[in-house]
């Protein structure tokens, strides 16, 4: 049995459409994510013996008529087909079109069908099913059924025993109960292996980290609430599942020796380092395996100076960190449960260490003022961070935030398109009386300039260039080929930022 696993080609003449990030759009850093649970599904249904294809078709910046033939050919009984709120109408008018040409059955995957499926299968009665939240499960299950059967027409009596799906009846959308989050993350694949069977690793950059670079996920789920962010919310939950840390440390091993031409790893968890006990055995079972490569990994601000220590032992270059806001007020409105002074602390505790820290900090939440706009910006020169981002709130389905928009009339549009630029750039879709979208936006660009525009900081950047050449050129050379674009060109009118909160890298948000 064949099964085709699609990131769906979208806008290929403006650039590369980084779906799987948390905020999708094609970034002006150049910035492209890997299709992570795509991949680790397709590497989990293979794992089963299942015949699988991956076709990422924006990291090769395809068009869908130069995809279609490749997939008939393919004979695929069941496609998988990853989406995005900004591109959820091209997901299913490529959904469609693929439906009509294979007769395949059509799952769709990802945040936006996951809090809006009846929304999204009433788009287009071509499209079969959602598979709701974590999704490895489900499409098993279903691919064992159209297995069995021999027929991708299956009835509502056989979907309707599979946990994690949504689909279409005579009178109307049908959500099964909730698949139980996956409690064993050891049992899946490395998420590098399936990387390096399928995919093109020198079609992914990220800003952040060495090239080429490899992302991969250690745990699911953040114990944290922060109102912004998209994952914990709508796919993972707040309970950190975790990998064995010997689980970890083989994949690090199997990159080190499978994979030499990578020269860092990225830990995409929300939050690796919350876990001290862990990332202190992380750091002892890395040494005693003799790895040596580097690795980057999103982090809070209020992990302490031994668990930093640690970090450094194993070769942590980077911490990615959101900072979020200046104001302590908003901090607790936004639930970041975070107090700036631990916050404070903690970038000392970084440099002191040797760590760098990327810093993102994020406008627009509930009770932004022109006065907080100023704290923010105080706060992250005063941080002095290695490299920061500015960026205006993004809201997605399943989110607090995005219900508090609602609720409030605070969105300039409800029509998913415009969460992207034509160009498939961020756009700032959050307005209100006192402080509009525009204002936020004119804040990031002044930000972005008074932060990196600094004597004292372009010093410490050329410094960096001398005494790390082989790290840091290639990314700065890109980084500041766009940065000065931007700053020649004035104003630019859509965020460009890279992600939801602590997403990022030098320059990321340009």
């Amino acid at each position: 049995m064949n099964i085709l696993f699609l990131n769906p080609p979208f806008k290929p003449e403006y650039g590369k459409f980084s779906r799987e990030q948390r905020s999708p759009a094609i970034t002006k850093s150049g910035t492209f994510y890997y299709p992570m649970w795509l991949c680790y599904a397709a590497g989990y249904l293979e794992q089963e013996g299942y015949n699988i294809k991956i076709i990422d078709a924006p990291a090769m910046r395809l068009s869908y008529q130069h995809i279609e033939k490749e997939i008939i050919k393919f004979k695929p009984s069941l496609i998988v087909l990853d989406t995005s709120t900004p591109s959820i109408d091209n997901d299913i008018r490529v959904g469609a079109k693929l439906k009509a040409a294979t007769e395949a059955f059509v799952l769709l995957v990802g945040t936006h069908p996951t809090a809006l499926p009846e929304g999204t299968l009433n788009m287009d009665q071509a499209i079969d099913a959602v598979a709701r939240r974590e999704y490895e499960e489900t499409v098993l299950a279903l691919a064992k059924v159209i297995k069995h059967i021999q027929t991708t027409k299956l009835s509502t009596k056989i979907l309707s025993k599979i946990p994690g799906l949504s689909y279409r009846t005579d009178s109307g959308v049908v959500n099964n109960i909730d698949r139980e989050p996956i409690k064993n993350l050891d049992k899946l694949p490395f998420l590098s292996k399936v990387f390096k069977k399928h995919l093109n690793l020198r079609q992914y950059f990220y800003t952040i980290a060495k090239y080429p670079q490899v992302a991969i996920y250690s745990g699911r789920g953040c114990p944290y609430g922060c109102v912004y962010c998209v994952y914990p919310q709508v796919m993972h939950g707040h309970n950190y599942r975790k990998r064995s840390v010997e689980n970890l440390v083989n994949e690090f091993k199997y990159i080190e020796e499978e994979m030499p031409e990578v020269k860092e790893v990225f830990i995409e968890d929300d939050t690796f380092t919350v876990d001290a006990k862990r990332v202190a055995k992380f750091s002892q079972l890395y040494k005693k395996a003799g790895l040596k490569i580097s690795w980057i990994a999103n982090s809070r601000a209020d992990i302490s100076f031994a668990t930093l220590n640690n970090l450094k032992k194993c070769n942590c270059r980077l911490l990615c960190v959101g900072f979020e806001s200046g104001n302590q007020k908003l901090l607790d409105k936004m639930n970041k449960n975070l107090k700036l002074e631990k916050a404070t602390q903690f970038v000392k505790d970084a440099k002191a260490a040797g760590i760098l820290v990327h810093g993102c900090f994020m406008v627009g939440t509930n009770g932004e003022t022109s006065e907080t706009l100023k704290d923010t910006l105080k706060y992250a020169i005063k941080l002095n961070p290695d490299t920061a981002q500015f960026f205006p709130l993004m809201v997605y389905p399943g989110t607090t935030a995005y219900n508090w928009a609602i609720e409030n009339n605070y969105l300039i549009s409800r029509n998913f398109k415009d969460w992207n630029t034509t160009e498939g750039n961020h756009n700032c879709l959050i307005s209100r009386p006192g402080l509009i979208n525009e204002e936020l936006l004119d804040f990031c660009d002044r930000a972005r300039k008074e932060f990196y525009l600094r004597p004292s900081y372009i010093t410490y950047r050329l410094m960096r260039l001398i005494k790390h050449p082989v790290e840091d050129g290639p990314r700065m050379f890109i980084s500041m080929k766009r940065f000065w674009k931007f700053i020649f060109n004035g104003t630019d009118k859509s965020t460009g930022w890279n992600g939801n909160s602590c997403k990022g890298g030098v320059f990321h948000d340009l």
